[in-house]
């Protein structure tokens, strides 16, 4: 059997293993009709380009059925998800055990005000505010791979607040206003809740900057290695607040919160970054890339994490602050908080910090390859459906890159070797009936 008798042999199996999950058996080949469409090599991987690629002889009839499927019928995102995970998660296993959880967030550009979500707000793929959809995803990951294995749609408050432009399109009234790291925190709840293999939470300073999404992720009993801003303020190693004020015994009640004067207060990650001596700074590599191994300049310190601890009664655990400052730059460029042991290896709290490289990966690959932004679609059902699906062909192609060796091709050299299978009969066609 050649390669591309093999690629498609293993993909439709896959396929039909997800299709188990739809509900009902007349969801089957819309649904596998979608899937090839994502998989075949294509500019665009909307409905109408689906429909031609799939059913040339009856694109009007196919793009019907598409877009009823993705936009309309109402299977359950969570469980093709699940039946992913499944799946793909013993392929991802076979190079070693989950390692991280990834917390990200991705943009789509959109013209217009009428898809859902669509707003004015960051995007990370402009690197600027413009109109686009973001949406919040949770991947697991090792070293040798990484699969997203939840998404939600970000709705601005302009959407959770307008009756009309919801029920247009087709926002449950379940869904109220939450903010990203809120979004994130459900994601990690219910992941850590269904025993998906737990790993160490890896986040940029979009959601690592919250004080009460690490607060959350430690109260799981989850461990974090979080991004943080320059300004983030903490007590450096030998600083700490002073004990509530003593009580007089008369009068009032004794105060219970912890203080801070002249000669006690916390500083900046940045400013304590810059105040560290020379031999705290080490070099450090982690990961082989295309031509050399990368590797920068970080320090790392005991400190606490000072926020909102003057109304408090006792001080915060001792984290790790992981500071990174190549030489070529004038200042640090990023920096961490972790609450990992104070016994972790230096190289391994790098190491676990640069892993969340892998969910830039997992966008790029679910962008470029499998159209993750191509959905044209304005509704709610729709648009989860649609990522739903790109994860779904994702993950064979995760599952696919084990057959071959890490030099080997690239996911499209996958995508070109899949074509459709002598035999290949779509929903409806004149050759099924």
């Amino acid at each position: 059997m050649d390669l591309k008798e093999g690629t498609e042999r293993r993909f439709f199996a896959y396929v039909e293993e997800l299709a188990q999950v739809l509900g009902h058996a007349d969801r089957v080949d819309p649904f596998r009709d979608y899937c090839v469409g994502l998989m075949l090599p294509s500019e665009r991987k909307s409905v109408e380009p689906i429909a031609a690629l799939t059913a040339p002889d009856r694109v009007a009839a196919q793009h019907q059925s598409l877009l009823h499927f993705v936009g309309q019928s109402a299977w359950s995102d969570e469980e093709v998800l699940a039946k992913v995970r499944e799946l793909v998660l013993p392929a991802i296993e076979r190079h070693g055990p989950i390692e991280a959880w990834i917390i990200d967030d991705t943009s789509f550009p959109k013209h217009g005000r009428h898809s859902v979500g669509v707003a004015r707000q960051y995007s990370g793929m402009l690197g600027k505010t413009d109109n686009c959809q973001v949406t919040v995803t949770l991947s697991v990951a090792n070293h040798a791979a990484s699969l997203p294995v939840a998404h939600r749609l970000y709705l601005p408050r302009e959407w959770t607040s307008d009756a009309d432009r919801r029920r247009k399109a087709g926002v449950p009234k379940t869904i109220k206003f939450a903010s990203k790291t809120e979004i994130a925190l459900a994601q990690i709840e219910a992941a850590h809740a269904s025993g998906i293999p737990v790993g160490v939470l890896l986040t940029d300073s979009a959601y690592g900057g919250s004080l009460d999404f690490r607060t959350g992720v430690s109260a799981l009993g989850l461990s974090y290695v979080a991004g943080i801003d320059p300004q983030t303020s903490v007590w450096a190693p030998g600083a700490e607040p002073l004990p509530p004020k003593p009580w007089s015994g008369r009068g009032g009640t004794p105060s219970k919160r912890l203080r801070r004067d002249g000669q006690h207060r916390p500083c900046s990650v940045k400013e304590l970054a810059l105040g560290l001596p020379a031999e705290a700074w080490r070099t450090i590599r982690w990961r082989e890339g295309t031509a050399d191994w990368l590797s920068s300049r970080f320090a790392r310190v005991r400190v606490r994490p000072a926020r909102g601890d003057n109304r408090m009664a006792e001080r915060r655990d001792e984290e790790w602050l992981l500071i990174e400052w190549p030489p070529e730059e004038s200042e640090p460029t990023k920096y961490w908080l972790s609450n990992l042991a104070d016994d972790i290896p230096f190289e391994r709290l790098v190491d676990l910090a640069k892993l969340r490289w892998r969910i830039e990966r997992d966008y790029q690959e679910l962008k470029q390859e499998i159209g993750l932004g191509h959905y044209e679609g304005r509704g709610w059902r729709g648009f989860h459906h649609h990522v739903t699906l790109c994860i779904a062909a994702y993950g064979f192609l995760i599952s696919e890159r084990e057959t071959i060796p890490p030099s080997g091709p690239s996911s499209s050299t996958f995508l070109s070797n899949l074509g459709l299978p002598e035999g290949y009969k779509p929903r409806g066609s004149a050759i099924a009936a």
